[in-house]
């Protein structure tokens, strides 16, 4: 159980080496409130200040060219403008051992109205020691709680925990993440985005953050934009057409680009002409899949995501455990078409897995009337080529099936490169693992080229 928000408010008062700025635009000050109640705020707090009229905040800010203010861009400009006036204006003047911060936040919460997502973004600029380069953390957060009061409860709850977090545990990832959410749960609050810099986090990983956040399932899924950089979901997702291709790409085949290449034709061939530039490719790593022993190895999460990246894919990471709960989350964000491409034997598992009597319920969050599914064939122990048509699922599965495919719910891709049906990550992974030669032919080139860097540098090091 972590300090409370006033225990902790109060910590930071009584060090006389912190100091800084409050800005919070959207619901209430109720960051700073935590601070003044706490007791011993005239040793923390410079300015508290809470820009709710459009012209005065653009007036301290500027305007967004996006005309949103609830925005990353927003919490920039506020985050920049308040940390280099707090320096430019008290450096000289402050204690010589002073460390600065800015907090800011812009939110979204609950209107009278009822319309419109509560979301917002939250952030702190700090020097870890005196005098230090300011270093950032920046985080999206969703509110869920039903009422408005609730919800700037809660922003004030995870701002105080923010704070307290950045100068205790910028080196703990594990506690830093456990810390934002102390007195707070899921079902009120989650971070679906956080990202930092700085020296204060030298050696700490963003992606291994957010990792965090999806093993704990304060969020529903994660994503690493094409350059590897954490990225917030809803907006790389947003009325963009989904193609989605889950699997564990470890490493990525030739094959996971054949499916995810012919999956894209026959995705394209469905949608209106303007459409068809508006589609993502979105490879998904589901926790399951990162899961090993029990633990997830950080060191081979970074490694499929770089892989990934090297192809100038987004890296989508999710805690959902099915097809259909990954279809639901998606379709929040997308309000587009999307599409799966999967192996003949991940659709025989997903009849598998239906619960008895729930044949409907279960495979209903995944087809959709906005959703579809591409089959791409696999070949059986015995070489033999296994469709939809040869399935093997139950009689009552098989009537399912029938429909779905009469329907276009699900299609065979039948235009696949027989070069390389044949190949499996798994074998890839062994012969890698083994040292034996010829796997360099069964992936992409980018991807053998980041393999073997990989491997020497690893030689390197322990040599």
């Amino acid at each position: 159980m972590g300090l409370g928000q006033r225990q902790k408010a109060l910590e930071i008062n009584l060090n006389p080496h912190i100091y800084g700025t409050f800005a919070e635009i959207g619901a209430g000050q109720e960051v700073a409130r935590h601070f003044f109640r706490a007791g011993g705020a005239a040793g923390t707090i410079a300015k508290s200040i809470s820009a709710y009229d459009m012209t005065v905040s653009d007036s301290v800010y500027g305007k967004e060219s996006s005309g949103r203010y609830v925005c990353e861009d927003r919490l920039h400009k506020m985050l920049d403008h308040e940390f280099n006036q707090l320096v430019d204006r008290l450096s000289e003047i402050r204690h010589p051992e002073t460390t600065f911060f800015a907090f800011a936040d812009t939110v979204a919460a609950k209107s009278y109205r009822g319309t419109g997502d509560n979301h917002g973004w939250l952030g702190v600029k700090f020097q870890h020691k005196a005098k230090a380069k300011p270093s950032e953390v920046i985080m999206h957060i969703k509110m869920l709680d039903a009422e408005n009061t609730q919800q700037q409860e809660a922003v004030g709850l995870i701002g105080v925990n923010l704070i307290h977090a950045v100068y205790n545990y910028a080196h703990d990832r594990e506690q830093f993440i456990s810390g934002l959410m102390d007195g707070l749960s899921n079902s009120r609050i989650q971070i679906d985005m956080i990202r930092v810099s700085g020296d204060a986090f030298f050696g700490v990983d963003s992606r291994l953050l957010c990792l965090e956040l999806v093993k704990r399932k304060l969020c529903e899924a994660v994503i690493f934009d094409g350059d590897g950089k954490v990225v917030q979901a809803s907006d790389v997702i947003y009325k963009k057409n989904v193609l989605v291709l889950r699997g564990g790409f470890r490493p990525t085949t030739l094959l996971s680009l054949d499916m995810l290449n012919t999956g894209l034709a026959k995705f394209k061939v469905s949608l209106d002409s303007e459409e068809q530039k508006n589609i993502l490719v979105l490879p998904e790593i589901s926790m399951s899949q990162l899961i090993e022993r029990g633990m997830v190895d950080n060191e081979d999460f970074l490694a499929r995501v770089d892989l990934l990246s090297a192809l100038g894919h987004n890296v989508l990471i999710s805690s959902s455990d099915t097809y259909a709960e990954l279809n639901i989350f998606l379709n929040k964000l997308s309000k587009k078409k999307i599409a799966y491409v999967m192996g003949t034997y991940n659709l025989e598992d997903t009849f598998m897995k239906v619960e008895e009597g729930k044949l409907l319920h279960q495979l209903g969050g995944l087809f959709e009337p906005k959703s579809k599914v591409y089959v791409y064939p696999s070949l059986d122990d015995a070489g033999e080529l296994k469709t939809t048509h040869n399935m093997t699922l139950k009689d009552e599965h098989l009537f399912m099936l029938l429909f779905l495919t009469e329907n276009k719910y699900i299609e065979d891709i039948t235009d696949y490169d027989k070069n390389v049906i044949h190949i499996w990550s798994r074998t890839v992974l062994r012969m890698i693992q083994d040292g034996d030669e010829g796997w360099e032919k069964m992936v992409p080139k980018s991807v053998a080229k980041a393999v073997n860097y990989f491997i020497s540098s690893f030689i390197i090091l322990f040599s």
